[in-house]
């Protein structure tokens, strides 16, 4: 698997979990708790998240994504 296509999905990731807080954000403010669309949203949010920690340890697991630290390869 490419490099950028791990960051595609990384990318893709945040981008949903970032839609779906801002909706829950919404449904809040618009529905004032008639409705179960803020908690469905989320959920979907808190799904996503361990979802994407799961593939994050996943890939580190097995090879695919290799940690180097905060600085990266930088020498003392």
């Amino acid at each position: 698997m490419s490099s950028e296509l791990k960051t595609l999905v990384v990318i893709g990731f945040f981008l949903f979990i970032l839609w779906n807080l801002g909706a829950g954000l919404y449904y809040m403010m618009v529905d004032k708790g008639r409705t179960k669309r803020t908690v469905k949203s989320l959920t979907w949010r808190i799904g996503l998240s361990v979802a994407l920690f799961v593939l994050v340890i996943i890939g580190i697991l097995t090879g695919l994504i290799e940690p180097h630290g905060i600085g990266g390869n930088s020498a003392p």
